[in-house]
């Protein structure tokens, strides 16, 4: 029984595709039929996939129905974390969600679920990417400090909610931890966060998180060790569709 996580799947069975690089890109090519084979090929239905965030372009449920069929015929059992593409889950109405799928799809959100002796707890998570940039000269560019203040308050919201779910595992006795986010820990000017420090403080052994796809934006955040944590990018395209295993 093993641990895995992917992310960012982007499905579009029913839904327009609004995404460039899904059409442009060669690792985008069917990747639907590519990641199905994958995941049957590496797993069995004792084993568990977290999927970390914009799994459907759909707008709402109806948009949504064959793209969670897709993820419900996969093998293991399917947690699913909000992603910032993901319209059809409203955070306050996660309830409804694991009620409505109960049976075939866990939905990870304000609550934590288990694996073996540890507790998987994650939210979607928030990181300011502007648009700005750093030139060859190391300036900023295109810096909004509206922006920024807006981002510190979903950032903000973010934290609470991962500590709440974290109190709730620890409440519950459990000691180790696996911390999933949608949107990576840090931006590209980051070398801590408030999701790093939270990471720190709960002793998690590591932090999985998806958003970034393509080459360019690979190496936005931490990736490998850093102060005895495990930092791993699961974006689909990072990992060519092959589910990465977290625990064997």
């Amino acid at each position: 029984m093993s641990l895995y996580a992917i992310g960012d799947l982007h499905l579009h069975f029913q839904s327009e595709l609004k995404a460039r690089n899904q059409i442009e890109d060669k690792v985008w090519q069917n990747h639907e039929l590519i990641f199905k084979e994958n995941c049957c090929s590496l797993m069995t239905d004792e084993d568990t996939l977290v999927l970390v965030g914009d799994h459907s372009w759909g707008k709402n449920l109806t948009e949504c129905k064959k793209d969670l069929e897709y993820i419900i015929a996969l093998p293991g059992r399917k947690i699913l974390l909000r992603g910032n593409h993901d319209m059809f889950w409203d955070a306050k109405k996660t309830n409804q969600l694991n009620n409505a799928f109960d049976g075939k799809l866990l939905f990870l959100q304000n609550n934590y679920y288990s694996y073996e002796d540890y507790a998987l707890v994650g939210t979607k998570g928030y990181t300011f990417e502007g648009p700005f940039y750093v030139d060859r000269y190391g300036n900023i560019q295109g810096w909004d400090e509206k922006e920024a203040e807006h981002a510190e308050k979903l950032v903000k919201r973010e934290s609470e909610r991962l500590v709440s779910s974290f109190e709730a595992a620890k409440a519950d006795g459990y000691k180790k931890f696996i911390m999933f986010l949608h949107y990576p820990p840090t931006n590209i000017l980051q070398t801590n966060s408030i999701f790093t420090k939270i990471a720190e403080q709960y002793g998690v052994e590591q932090v999985v998180y998806g958003h970034c796809h393509g080459q360019s934006r690979f190496h936005d955040s931490i990736v490998g060790k850093k102060r005895r944590i495990r930092y791993s990018l699961v974006s689909g395209d990072f990992l060519r569709w092959m589910p990465q295993m977290i625990i064997k």
